[in-house]
């Protein structure tokens, strides 16, 4: 499966929605022609196995790794399917460690020196995603990198993984999203180039559009 076959699927089954005209408003409160919900994928067999498949093939350059890890919560469904598939362990990790029991933000055994690879379902700023990779080197795993299925191709995203020095991977991404949506007529011309302004500066397009 291409990344241009996953954004044309994504698109089809509405994990994807499009709406530059009438743009969502996020949790941070920023306006945005975009939203991504990867969970209903799950809810379509086929595709769901094919995102598993895709996974497993573009995990290939993080070979070897003892261990699947995903990342509290859109990552710990497709972190169990792959971890089943590759015959793995597998854990998840939390945003933050538990404020009762045993506190644990990491659920499942991961020793030192385990190498790990990370799963996530959505890259935004990659904030959550580090965090979690942070948490995983402090209980002294190896991580050997992420996958995630899209990203929404933020400068500040590619940066702070450079920086933390994690080597990340998507099946498919903002810019292939919007070739497909524009060669499928999903979003007119006009469309196109409002959403492609979108990701350049965020924060600046949500106050444009708040108007």
């Amino acid at each position: 499966m291409t990344p241009e076959h996953i954004a044309y699927r994504l698109l089809q089954i509405k994990a994807i929605k499009l709406s530059p005209q009438k743009p969502f408003t996020w949790a941070s409160g920023l306006k945005s022609p975009i939203y991504c919900d990867n969970r209903l994928i799950l809810s379509y067999p086929e595709f769901r196995s094919q995102v598993v498949d895709a996974f497993i093939r573009e995990s290939r350059p993080f070979v070897p790794f003892d261990v699947i890890a995903g990342v509290a919560t859109g990552g710990i469904a497709y972190g169990a399917l792959i971890a089943d598939r590759m015959e793995l362990p597998m854990i998840y990790v939390r945003s933050e460690a538990k404020g009762h029991g045993l506190g644990n933000q990491i659920e499942g055994r991961l020793e030192a020196g385990q190498r790990v690879l990370v799963i996530e379902d959505l890259l935004s700023t990659g904030g959550s995603s580090l965090k979690a990779v942070q948490a995983l080197r402090d209980a002294g795993a190896v991580v050997t990198g992420l996958l995630a299925i899209f990203s929404y191709g933020f400068e500040a995203c590619t940066r702070a993984f450079k920086e933390a020095e994690v080597k990340a991977q998507t099946l498919t991404d903002y810019p292939t999203l919007l070739r497909v949506a524009s060669s499928n007529e999903v979003i007119s011309r006009d469309d196109f180039d409002l959403l492609q302004s979108w990701n350049k500066d965020p924060k600046a397009w949500s106050e444009k559009h708040s108007v």
